[in-house]
């Protein structure tokens, strides 16, 4: 080091050191934490960070199972819509809705999205049932809206045939909750387009009806599905990587909202 009476700071040689240091000191680290994690039981708090539609239906039901497996861990749980910085607020894995955009993170593919265009029995009776996608464009919109921009162009692509038409719909309600838009479709204000999770048993009971099965349907928001991210690629912590293997397993036969 040279010193002096105000700063001390490396010389060349220091520096040359370091750089060549510390990436050995950094995996010496790494390794005595999976050495310590193969024997120990996993404890200390978990951080989850979650949109909070998507938590509210597929994530917070699964989390009693999980606890009870270890006792000695807790839970923080973070329901936002915002992409938080994983690596400055702590987080040991969040789930988002969309590509990731940060390369630097470990990623997983959770589940795929897919996208239903709906509304209610009785909403249809008082207005008549699109025939055409095209015929959305007369009808009221419930739409997502996220993240600085909303999605109130509807792409229908044809599964048979492979014919893609785009729909420009007429908001009557623009919301960034996903939960808020399904109550309002039950509710009969309109034409809503969400993911499967979200109005899966809705469907089945009969209480919302699939407009266009025999069409795909993505919105501006439907970018690739729900994925999980993680900060670290080289070494995940024993309590991240057992609830890592946790969701896997339970979204192996499709996201829970819609089973």
């Amino acid at each position: 080091f040279q010193r002096t009476t105000r700063k001390i700071q490396p010389t060349e040689a220091g520096r040359a050191y370091f750089e060549r240091v510390e990436s050995l000191v950094e995996e010496l680290g790494r390794a005595q934490s999976q050495a310590k994690d193969l024997n120990e039981v996993p404890r200390g708090v978990l951080r989850i960070a979650s949109p909070v539609s998507f938590a509210e239906l597929n994530l917070v039901p699964l989390l009693p199972e999980f606890a009870a497996l270890y006792p000695e861990l807790t839970f923080d749980l973070r329901l936002t819509d915002a992409d938080l910085d994983l690596v400055a607020e702590h987080i040991d894995v969040a789930i988002r809705v969309g590509a990731p955009k940060d390369m630097s993170l470990a990623s997983h593919r959770l589940s795929p999205y897919e996208a239903v265009a709906c509304a209610t029995p009785d909403y249809l009776r008082r207005h008549g049932r699109p025939v055409a996608p095209g015929d959305l464009a007369r009808h009221a919109g419930l739409v997502l809206g996220l993240r600085g921009f909303h999605a109130n162009t509807w792409k229908f692509t044809a599964r048979k045939g492979g014919g893609v038409k785009r729909v420009k719909i007429r908001e009557r309600l623009r919301s960034s909750n996903a939960i808020a838009l399904k109550q309002c479709a039950l509710g009969g204000m309109g034409v809503t387009l969400l993911a499967r999770w979200i109005v899966g048993r809705e469907l089945r009971r009969g209480e919302l009806v699939d407009l266009f099965p025999e069409h795909d349907v993505t919105s501006a928001l439907d970018e690739s599905g729900a994925w999980l991210l993680y900060p670290s690629k080289d070494y995940l912590p024993k309590k991240v990587r057992l609830f890592v293997d946790f969701l896997k397993v339970k979204f192996a036969g499709g996201p829970p909202g819609d089973r």
